[in-house]
């Protein structure tokens, strides 16, 4: 039975092929043809037809944080002052010109947003939420919930 995704029906092979994707996006298109059960030339049409239609978005590598000194992970509740549609929008476009903001989404109901922040340690911290969020003008509320342990950390979700 195939799925549909914005307006793309996914089969089977798909399915496998996002999968696989999702575990591993370096892999070649040879290999990924094997893992699947695929020829090459047909894995290379589905994957560039997936990424045409949108259902992949990128490619990334995934970097280890505390390796690369940033070992603290913050995830911040935030409430505004104001509630419309342009100061949220404001809100998300300085979030996104912010590296240490990994993630930023628009939550209902509590908060506006939540964060989730990745910076070296607790003066950085400090220093980033005095920069947006004691600056701002219109942030009525941060609640801010520091990592102790990563239990799980996973960017895909099995299909």
């Amino acid at each position: 039975m195939a799925l549909t995704k914005s307006a793309v029906k996914l089969d089977d092979l798909d399915i496998r092929i996002l999968n696989a994707l999702q575990h591993n996006s370096a892999v070649s298109n040879l290999e990924l043809a094997q893992q699947v059960h695929a020829s090459p030339p047909t894995c290379l049409r589905r994957v560039r037809r997936l990424t045409e239609a949108g259902i992949i978005e990128k490619q990334v590598a995934i970097l280890n944080p505390e390796k690369l000194g940033n070992s603290l992970t913050a995830i911040c509740e935030i409430t505004l002052n104001t509630q419309t549609e342009q100061v949220f929008a404001a809100f998300e476009q300085q979030m996104h010109k912010e590296t240490r903001v990994l993630q930023c989404y628009r939550v209902s109901p509590g908060p506006d947003f939540i964060l989730v922040v990745q910076v070296e340690d607790m003066p950085a911290y400090h220093a980033l939420a005095h920069r947006l969020f004691t600056e701002q003008g219109n942030i009525r509320n941060v609640r801010t919930f520091f990592s102790v342990h990563r239990s799980k950390f996973n960017t895909h979700s099995l299909l």
